[in-house]
């Protein structure tokens, strides 16, 4: 491997020369050139740019996809298909294979049962969900996220470059007017020696020695102040940045609108499609989905013997959900998928009806019954 000794020595010499020159402005044994205000200006806010956009992708991120075991495979994942130039494939959304997952189930239950066809429409609404939730991360990531890593993988490290070629060039220039200084006190301190006559040709040395670090010090100074107006015009397009950004946000705002208007239409619809099955639930609105067994330790109402005796309203036909053992001569047992005849007898409790089979007569919980006309 072919490499130049005396360069490497020499990059190796400015580094150190660099190193010792920022230690001692640290300690305060060295003057350091101060930037003027404005360029100070633009570099805080320069900082607060970067890590506040930091902060809100992160975060994003994690709002997008919260599982971080996922969002760590999403983007190894990203990184392969970026290297290939290839498209990234729409991935299945958590809604989506909820959704599949109640079709499935549905499928295997009986889609023409009361629990299988309910299961069919809330999992197609789920998938519906799901692909909204799709569509939206998918927009979040082009329209909002992209921007930000640009910045923070794109411009923030052009930035950063400069900013550090910036502060070396700010040390070189420190170094040479140190070195200035000591010449010129050298020279100073030879011209008042008594024997000045005797040692002129060593202060012509010194002389040119002075001369040549005041040409270092222009070089110096001119590569400084050209390198601080590259740093000052990339620090202000973060103007630019904060525009764009702004635009970004507005656009991630509208996505997250039109995907909760979208869940909330497809939840409305779903509660006014599930309002049509006929259930139990929908004898008994209030009822919120009890244990199968609460009813059976329920104790029957002391009037419960004379409510059989209570004149009938609305009969009509019944289901049978689940076996049931009757908790007592009051009550009915029942077969799961036989029909019985049942309807309301007036101060029965509600979460009860009266059920016949044949000459046998009981009360019925309301869980167990599908209601059918």
């Amino acid at each position: 491997m072919d490499f130049n000794v005396k360069k490497l020595a020499s990059d190796a010499g400015v580094f150190f020369t660099r190193a010792v020159q920022f230690t001692e402005e640290k300690l305060g044994q060295a003057e350091k050139t101060e930037l003027d205000a404005h360029l100070e200006n633009l570099l805080a806010r320069a900082d607060c740019t970067k890590n506040w956009t930091e902060k809100i992708f992160r975060q994003t991120e994690v709002l997008l996809q919260p599982n971080p075991i996922d969002h760590t495979g999403a983007r190894i994942e990203e990184f392969f298909y970026e290297k290939l130039d290839k498209k990234l494939p729409c991935r299945t959304t958590n809604g989506e294979l909820l959704g599949q997952y109640m079709l499935d189930a549905a499928r295997d239950f009986g889609p023409g049962t009361p629990y299988g066809s309910t299961l069919v429409t809330v999992g197609e609404y789920q998938k519906r969900l799901g692909g909204a939730e799709r569509e939206f991360l998918q927009t979040s990531a082009v329209n909002f996220l992209a921007p930000l890593r640009n910045f923070l993988e794109g411009d923030w490290k052009t930035i950063s470059k400069e900013r550090r070629l910036l502060e070396n060039r700010r040390l070189d220039l420190d170094i040479c007017k140190a070195r200035l200084k000591k010449a010129k006190q050298a020279e100073a301190k030879a011209a008042a020696a008594p024997d000045f006559q005797e040692t002129r040709p060593r202060n012509y040395v010194l002389s040119a020695s002075a001369s040549a670090a005041e040409q270092e010090l222009r070089v110096a100074q001119t590569e400084f102040d050209r390198q601080a107006e590259v740093t000052r015009l990339l620090l202000e397009g973060i103007s630019s940045t904060h525009v764009n950004h702004l635009r970004c946000l507005h656009e991630f705002v509208e996505a997250q609108a039109t995907f909760y208007a979208q869940c909330h239409q497809a939840m409305q619809e779903l509660q006014t499609e599930l309002r049509r099955f006929p259930n139990a639930l929908s004898a008994n609105p209030s009822t919120s989905c009890p244990s199968p067994v609460s009813p059976a330790l329920r104790t029957p109402t002391p009037g419960a013997l004379q409510e059989e005796q209570q004149p009938a309203t609305g009969a009509r036909k019944a289901r049978v959900l689940y076996d049931y053992d009757g908790h007592d001569a009051s009550e009915l047992s029942l077969l799961a998928d036989e029909l019985i005849t049942v309807y309301t007898v007036p101060g029965m409790d509600p979460d009860w009806l009266m059920g016949e089979r044949g000459n046998q007569k009981g009360k019925v919980p309301v869980t167990y019954l599908e209601l059918l006309s």
